[in-house]
């Protein structure tokens, strides 16, 4: 696929069209093509946050720069590419290299988010051919220290030296960054970047580009689409990615007397993918903040479009509209698909009156200051979980009390679901290992309550979408679901194992959705294995 389109249709139609002309009159096109801070005030952004827009050409250099590392890496036979990342980071590598567009055969990637425990384990079994990639903006989190002791211990014990286990690292980072100073002490390679660059709007930027070209990924024609589309954006007629925009935000945005439609639902061919979780974290983060959002959703986790009026559906790539009934249809390779969301994402927090480069730090800091403050104060000791509301079939049960009247695992589901506001949604945040997700949940669990089911695993979701959650419209509930008997793993120099920080992340996270007034419910599964089960029978039976 070549060319890029996006058609819309209905009232979304209308609503877009008003909203395009209104961002024509008020001059935003034309500032966004000569990137113009003043759109959302000198305060609010420099010309700097707005690089993202020339990464198409930027990052040509870039692909030079890496000729030689990937050569060494081929040479010294390292086809398996670890990231150790969070967030939109991997999430963009993860997407080009799905695309499989001129894919080396001999190379894949796995991603060490702290979502999976199990993707450890078969990591070390492939130590001699793994090279590992450090990704992080400011300084490593909590979970890639964690990962990278792990693996640092590992290699060691697999006979290398401390200069061999060096050359097995690459760091990506900012110019300045905490990270870039630790990285070179240890002898490290350090590709840095523009910290003034959004983390978010970095898709085209080394964060995504590295670990892809790293697996065997040929990522120069996505450059060129993203070039193509590029050109698109400085007109005001037969803008894409203005009128992406438009639809977005207009949709978002109250009108007299009719619906906001603030909820997006993602529909791809072959069902969601990493570009579509891209897209999500990209959204969330860009428009979730000041009490507004637009929040996205997988199909899997809806009730009907009869009973949500406030979904806006978007088809990303259909063969044809005739084959959707979503409100709006986007044609786009991958490379422009990136630039024409981030674009969109820009037009769209400038309609809703937020600054979509603001990133989610402070969202991110909070609970993994509280975590890391849990793990230093219990030291070897368990943490402090508090004290169940009630145990049921050795499941745990762990309400704040308000509303939770009932002494069963089915009441206390049942009540929380009861807590959805009515232009609400439910949101499944799962710390387990494995397969087992909020996907088996939603779908019987939106049909009970005729509102969207949200779902993720944590900790990568809510460092994800966590701005949406947290400081967007706050109309949601959260059912987080832990277990015991997980994979585990020892961390060195550090007195917790994977296991015990993967249950820090998700005590920290609960307390961070309490502090803002969220309803949450955590259910810990004894017996993982069983109590999944048990909890989609639940899902299936509640009424």
């Amino acid at each position: 696929m070549s060319g890029f389109d996006v058609l819309t249709r209905g009232e979304v139609l209308d609503t877009a069209l008003k909203a395009r002309e209104y961002l024509i009159t008020c001059g935003v096109p034309a500032a966004l093509a000569a990137k113009d801070p003043r759109l959302w005030g000198r305060r609010a952004v420099d010309h700097s946050r707005l690089g993202w827009l020339d990464l198409p050409e930027s990052s040509q250099a870039l692909l030079t720069q890496l000729e030689d590392l990937v050569a060494e890496v081929r040479y010294s036979g390292f086809d398996h590419i670890v990231l150790v990342g969070l967030g939109s980071e991997g999430l963009a590598a993860q997407a080009i290299i799905d695309a499989g567009g001129g894919t080396d055969p001999r190379g894949d990637l796995t991603l060490l988010d702290g979502g999976d425990a199990g993707a450890l384990d078969v990591v070390l079994k492939r130590l001699d051919r793994t090279l590992v990639v450090l990704s992080s903006k400011a300084g490593v989190s909590i979970e890639g220290d964690a990962y990278r002791r792990v693996l640092v211990q590992a290699f060691r014990e697999h006979g290398l030296s401390d200069q061999e286990i060096a050359g097995r690292f690459v760091v990506i980072t900012d110019h300045g960054s905490p990270l870039s100073d630790f990285a070179t002490e240890r002898g490290y390679r350090v590709g840095l970047t523009d910290p003034y660059l959004p983390g978010h709007f970095g898709a085209l930027s080394a964060y995504g580009l590295v670990p892809a070209v790293l697996a065997g990924t040929d990522v120069a024609p996505l450059l060129d689409q993203a070039a193509a589309a590029s050109d698109s954006l400085a007109r005001e007629e037969d803008n894409p990615g203005l009128l992406l925009g438009a639809v977005l935000g207009g949709c978002a945005l109250p009108p007299p007397g009719g619906v906001v439609r603030d909820k997006l639902v993602l529909r791809e061919p072959g069902g969601g993918s990493a570009l579509t979780g891209w897209v999500s974290q990209l959204l969330a983060t860009g428009t979730g903040k000041r009490g507004r959002g637009i929040l996205p959703l997988d199909p899997t986790g809806l009730p009907g479009t009869e009973d949500c009026p406030d979904l806006h559906g978007i088809a990303v790539n259909p063969q044809s509209p005739a084959t959707t009934d979503a409100d709006t249809s986007l044609w786009a390779p991958l490379g422009a698909q990136f630039l024409l969301w981030e674009y969109a994402t820009a037009v769209a927090g400038w309609l809703m009156g937020v600054n979509p480069f603001e990133s989610a730090d402070e969202v991110i800091q909070e609970t993994e200051d509280d975590a890391a403050t849990m793990l230093r104060s219990t030291g070897h000791g368990p943490l402090p979980t508090g004290q169940a509301s009630f145990v049921d079939g050795g499941i745990e049960v762990y309400t704040d009390s308000a509303g939770f009247g009932s002494y069963n695992l089915a009441g206390a589901v049942e009540a929380l679901l009861r807590r959805v506001p009515a232009t609400g949604y439910l949101s499944i945040l799962t710390y387990l290992s494995g397969d087992f997700s909020g996907r088996y949940l939603a779908p019987a669990l939106a049909r009970r309550i005729r509102r969207p089911v949200t779902y993720g695993s944590g900790p990568g979701y809510l460092h994800g979408t966590g701005s949406f959650h947290k400081d967007g419209p706050r109309n949601g509930a959260f059912l987080v679901v832990t277990g015991a008997g997980m994979a585990d793993h020892a961390v060195p120099g550090r007195p917790y194992t994977l296991g015990k920080l993967h249950l820090a992340r998700a005590l920290a996270d609960v307390r961070a959705l309490r502090r803002r007034g969220i309803p949450v419910v955590r259910l810990h599964l004894r017996d993982p294995i069983e109590g999944a089960g048990r909890l989609i029978d639940i899902a299936r039976e509640t009424r």
